[in-house]
């Protein structure tokens, strides 16, 4: 009986690609994959737990496009995170976090919370309309398609990312207005 021999792994460029795939095609191919787009909130914690006058923490969010359902039993859901972002950083302190699904007409809120050298977290929130959650204190989007808070079950490092699944502890959908907003080929879309 004639064995197969195990095939050889890929050869590798100088950046852990597979030798012929570069960061500019890997781009432009999943580009081509349109996603959902949300906004990722949390609070940080207290500067001083152990004192009840110390300032409460700052608000803090992040648009994503890599955001998926895991699980109905138990209900779990993923967000990727760049690895060492202050979201990511934030998460790994505090396991409680809460997903907003934007609607077409929250593009700007994508925008203001995608941008690079961005404002200060305070100030982007401090006109956007919002409540806290009631299981984990981030901020939920107002006018969201919906919205959904979560505590950190795994997290997983995956590249130059992070891969933070999380169970649901809430769920809820507030507004029926509107379709999604999408992201395709680089820039926010809307169904047709």
């Amino acid at each position: 009986m004639l064995k197969t021999p195990p095939a050889a792994p890929a050869a590798t460029g100088p950046f852990g690609h597979a030798v012929g795939v570069s960061d500019e095609e890997f781009r432009a191919a999943m580009s081509r994959l349109a996603g959902g787009v949300v906004l990722v909130t949390a609070q940080e914690p207290p500067l001083d737990p152990d004192d009840p006058g110390a300032p409460e923490g700052e608000n803090a969010g992040m648009t994503a496009t890599a955001f998926l359902s895991v699980s109905l039993d138990p209900p779990l859901v993923l967000v990727s995170l760049r690895t060492g972002s202050r979201m990511d950083d934030l998460i790994d302190e505090q396991p409680l976090w809460a997903v907003s699904v934007l609607s077409e007409s929250q593009r700007h809120i994508a925008g203001r919370f995608a941008m690079k050298g961005r404002l200060s977290d305070r100030l982007l929130f401090e006109d956007l309309p919002h409540t806290r959650g009631e299981a984990t204190g981030a901020p939920l989007v107002d006018g969201a398609l919906a919205t959904l808070e979560c505590r950190t079950e795994q997290r997983v490092a995956a590249g130059d990312h992070t891969l933070v699944i999380g169970r649901v502890l809430h769920a809820r959908v507030p507004s029926t207005e509107g379709g999604p907003l999408l992201y395709f080929k680089g820039r926010y879309r809307h169904l047709d």
